[in-house]
């Protein structure tokens, strides 16, 4: 449940390194359109955003899909015979003891491209936790060089990464922490391009990448990532906020609005009890 938590605060936060340059709604909407690879950002918990991702798979009509939620062998259940059932696909998935939001508002996502083939891009635990034990290019494997993992991050990025981190735990993070997550949110990155780009090896484009916002941006996200390893795909990213919560950043080829979703205070399960 903190998983989850962490992850709707970081789709919702999304600061940038550099002021965006302004893109047409049009324009946004072709290079998307135009992608070998488009990445379709969100707000984990924002039933709106699911259904304009739906929307645009149905547009863009992606030969794959590669999903953020999914492990490489939940993907590996999916037939398109299953798409049509979302019950029957829902606990072929194991969701409801994923962490996830409600499947309904995935599914659609599933049965706008239903002869897609499934790609999952989740970051194992085991991943994860072997981060506060090796090097972070050691822990991705011996493609980390072709996604920068061997490499430190430049300063100020690496600072606007922490930052984006502590807000997405509520200021409730030890310092010390704040490091390996910054580390585990690249290794996701990286994960999520890599995967994106075996999926199109294997089948050509387009294929669409289901992801958050944080995950999506092309200046230091998965997109980014992918680029840097494989230079003649084209990438696009879609990034999705909320309406009066400020505007994603992040180099988005098209950002869009929605409202927001009905949420409690997602902090709240962060806040330490007061001892007496």
């Amino acid at each position: 449940m903190m998983r989850a938590l962490a992850l709707t605060l970081m789709s919702l936060a999304v600061p940038s390194l550099a002021q965006q340059s302004p893109v047409s709604p049009q324009d946004g909407t072709s290079a998307l359109m135009g992608a070998d690879v488009a990445f379709l950002g969100e707000v984990h918990d924002n039933p709106a955003h699911h259904a304009r991702q739906a929307e645009l798979v149905s547009q863009i009509k992606p030969v794959a899909l590669v999903f953020e939620m999914l492990s490489p062998e939940q993907a590996g259940r999916v037939t398109p015979e299953l798409v049509k059932d979302q019950t029957a696909l829902e606990a072929a998935l194991d969701w409801n003891d994923s962490g996830w939001p409600d499947f309904s508002m995935y599914y659609p996502i599933f049965a706008a491209a239903p002869e897609a083939k499934v790609f999952g891009a989740e970051l194992a635990r085991e991943e994860a936790q072997a981060l506060g034990k090796g090097e972070l290019g050691k822990v991705f494997g011996p493609s980390a060089g072709f996604y920068g993992l061997d490499e430190p991050l430049d300063r100020e990025e690496d600072a606007a990464r922490q930052q984006l981190q502590m807000a997405a735990h509520c200021n409730a993070l030890p310092l010390e922490m704040l490091p390996t997550m910054v580390g585990i949110q690249r290794l996701r990155d990286a994960r999520l391009a890599e995967t994106a780009l075996e999926a199109y090896a294997e089948l050509g484009g387009p294929v669409v990448v289901i992801t958050g916002n944080g995950h999506a941006r092309k200046d230091w996200g998965a997109p980014a990532l992918l680029a840097r390893a494989a230079g003649e795909v084209s990438v696009a990213a879609l990034g999705q906020g909320e309406a009066g919560q400020g505007t994603p950043d992040g180099g988005f080829d098209l950002v869009e609005d929605s409202a927001p979703a009905e949420r409690g205070d997602p902090c709240e399960d962060f806040q330490m009890p007061q001892s007496n």
